[in-house]
């Protein structure tokens, strides 16, 4: 799977919990979710379950903490999958 289909994937996954519209349709590699999408912590944790089930990986809670924006969520997205 490319970045850019991980991207498309990701974004699906989060655009339920975005509370900053301007900020999703500026979406990029650079999001921050907290900052950007405003999305709570709360919401972060359904985002990682979604993306569990989405590409089929388990996240372990230190690769958990790290997913605060698109790139590194991706990054581990990817070395997941690769495993």
């Amino acid at each position: 799977m490319t970045k850019q289909e991980i991207i498309q994937k990701l974004t699906s996954i989060v655009k339920p919990y975005i509370q900053n519209e301007e900020g999703f349709k500026n979406i990029s590699e650079n999001t921050d979710f907290i900052n950007d999408l405003e999305i709570n912590s709360a919401n972060l944790v359904d985002i990682i379950l979604d993306v569990e089930d989405e590409f089929k990986i388990h996240i372990d809670n230190d690769s958990m903490e790290k997913m605060m924006s698109v790139k590194e969520t991706v990054a581990i997205i990817q070395a997941k999958m690769n495993a």
